[in-house]
């Protein structure tokens, strides 16, 4: 009897899912726990596992929205035979579970159709996409590693446009922008930070720091403590607004913005004031790499008390980052650069980096944030102040 596919509970409060593809075939074999198809919430990506071996059945619904417990398929249970086994009439032959790289699914619309245009071939592209998928992304990548290819063009390939429903992943990001401009009161103040002390202890301390944790020393781990230092100091923008309260956290969970395969996505360093430096640069370096295949667990999107952005990463000399609903603050980081600054009356040259901190008015007040952010360049510029904590 045929088994119902259905789309699973991916998290609290989300009633909806996107069909972004699906992995298989109708009459493909499949394996117990074998990825089936990809399913996007507005929070995450997640994979559909099969529930038992078998082959597919009728895919009822092939891509678009479908609610929480919608079948959207069949699978007709049996053992998957194996290479030199006999196959029963109704699947396909074991060779045909292993199927080239370029076989239908495995290469994303976008990226058939540019490497279509530009006469890229599929073997001298590396997928990065889940599942061993090709992106976009890929091709673009293999073209710069390669000799242009000019093809025939007619004079319709020109003003081409390209439409494609926006991810629930992007839409949420859109909503929760839109909500904090709308809700909050926000104003950003600035600073900036000498950051040579900071890079002459990396530059000491590297080789035995990545020796001793197999992880480097990153500039977000000190980053991290000194806004907690500041956050301890000025409560408010540890805070949020709830209805007509104030709800002050007396714990520091703190968001860090990476940029993941589909829209920037903020994990959450939960209890971060407990964290060692090994211990952040850690969890970060997880985050990011996980973001780019979409395998963040929802829980870990959740929460947060204050965020911290990093547009230093794609060249952002200075902006206005948008704080993260319901919380109260976000600092920016941003690129170091080589200035001119004055120092006991004389020019020196300095590595110096923009610093930005947009707060909600509403509970923080202008005197406090622009104190905190001075706390972070006091401690930043004299790193010593974490160990003794002054």
């Amino acid at each position: 009897m045929p088994i119902e596919l259905k789309i699973p509970n991916v998290g609290e409060s989300i009633t909806e899912v996107t069909i972004s593809e699906w992995l298989v075939k109708e009459g493909d074999p499949v394996s117990k726990d074998q990825s089936i198809a990809v399913l996007e919430s507005d929070k995450a990506t997640v994979d559909l596992p099969a529930p038992e071996d078998g082959m597919m059945g009728k895919i009822i619904k092939a891509s678009g929205t479908a609610k929480i417990n919608e079948v959207i398929g069949h699978l007709e249970p049996g053992k998957v035979q194996t290479k030199g086994t006999s196959t029963p009439s109704s699947a396909k032959p074991a060779a045909t579970q292993s199927k080239p790289l370029t076989d239908e699914g495995k290469v994303m619309p976008s990226a058939q159709k540019m490497m279509t245009e530009k006469g890229v071939k599929p073997e001298t592209v590396q997928p990065t996409g889940m599942g061993g998928r090709i992106l976009k992304e890929d091709v673009l990548t293999a073209m710069k590693g390669s000799s242009p290819v000019v093809p025939k063009v007619s004079e319709n390939a020109f003003r081409k446009e390209e439409v494609i429903p926006m991810s629930p992943l992007r839409k949420k990001i859109a909503e929760r922008l839109v909500k904090a401009q709308q809700t909050g009161a926000l104003l950003t103040t600035f600073n900036e930070i000498d950051m040579s002390s900071v890079m002459s202890l990396r530059k000491q301390y590297q080789e035995l720091f990545q020796k001793k944790h197999s992880v480097k020393l990153g500039f977000m781990s000190f980053f991290v403590k000194a806004v907690i230092e500041g956050l301890k100091e000025f409560p408010a923008i540890n805070a949020e607004v709830r209805d007509d309260q104030i709800v002050y956290h007396h714990y520091y969970d703190i968001g860090i913005a990476v940029g993941g395969g589909k829209g920037l996505v903020v994990p959450v360093l939960r209890n971060a004031e407990r964290l060692s430096f090994a211990e952040i640069e850690k969890a970060i370096s997880d985050f990011g790499q996980r973001a780019q295949t979409g395998k963040l667990g929802l829980d870990e999107l959740k929460g947060g008390t204050f965020t911290i952005s990093n547009g230093g990463v794609y060249g952002s000399l200075l902006s206005t980052p948008i704080v993260n609903p319901p919380q109260s603050g976000v600092l920016g980081m941003h690129g170091i650069q080589d200035r001119p600054i004055a120092v006991d009356g004389a020019v020196v040259i300095r590595p110096m980096m923009y610093i930005a901190l947009t707060y909600d008015h509403r509970i923080v007040d202008g005197r406090e944030a622009v104190t905190f952010v001075r706390r972070i360049k006091e401690v930043l510029e004299t790193p010593a102040r974490l160990l003794i904590e002054v």
